[in-house]
């Protein structure tokens, strides 16, 4: 017996665009682990997702730029399609109420034009460097600013990579013991732990106390001196 083709689903009647954060605990949340999550809050929320075709249909969810486990934030995106439109507001309401703690759904709103994806191309990162002395760290990003490239390597699923940490900074400003820094979404990813790197790299004595403490503030489109809002128009 032949084997039947699979059912076409229709496409969504509506795409909605969401924003999300990753707060305390949560912040140990891999890509993986906040996905699981999601779905379970969809189907407890009553969303009425839409699905992919083919034989293993699954929701239809799109995730753009998932931050490294272990930083917090405040401006991750994704992508839903539903078969019933709905008020963006309601689902935002309906998520959180079903989301485990720490995993806080910000905005929903109707998806614009263009991709979702390419408007992300820039993020801005707090990084705390608790007891680092404040002058070291600020000498440090002058070196890191003043350099044409500084490379550092970091074990990824491919192997040891090596990133050019400079190429990717669009901004580099250093406040007591942290600093914020506005980067590039490019190929090979610059992570802002590259940046510490880098840092210390530069300045050997730059030591902090304890592990930085990372936080994706915004993403956006960079316009030369601002990131622009991914959500709107």
């Amino acid at each position: 017996m032949s084997r039947q083709p699979p059912v076409q689903q229709a496409p969504p009647a509506q795409k909605l665009r969401v924003q999300y954060a990753k707060r305390g605990r949560a912040r140990f949340a891999s890509h993986r682990d906040f996905g699981r999550a999601f779905e379970r809050a969809l189907r407890r929320a009553g969303i009425p997702m839409a699905f992919s075709s083919g034989f293993s249909p699954h929701p239809r969810i799109s995730y753009a730029n998932a931050s490294p486990t272990g930083a917090a934030s405040e401006a991750e995106y994704l992508e839903i399609g539903l078969t019933t439109a709905l008020d963006p507001e309601v689902v935002r309401d309906r998520l959180n109420a079903a989301m485990p703690e720490g995993l806080v759904i910000v905005r929903v709103v109707e998806a614009g034009q263009g991709s979702l994806a390419d408007r992300l191309t820039a993020s801005r990162w707090q990084v705390e460097l608790g007891g680092v002395d404040a002058a070291e760290l600020a000498a440090a990003v002058t070196d890191l600013l003043a350099s044409e490239s500084v490379q550092v390597q970091r074990m990824t699923k491919a192997g040891l990579r090596t990133f050019d940490v400079r190429s990717a900074l669009l901004t580099l400003v250093a406040d007591g013991s942290s600093c914020e820094l506005v980067s590039v979404v490019g190929e090979p990813l610059v992570r802002p732990d590259d940046v510490v790197q880098a840092l210390q790299q530069l300045r050997p004595g730059l030591k902090a106390a304890e592990s930085a403490l990372i936080t994706r503030i915004e993403q956006g489109t960079w316009d030369g001196s601002r990131l622009l809002d991914p959500l709107a128009g």
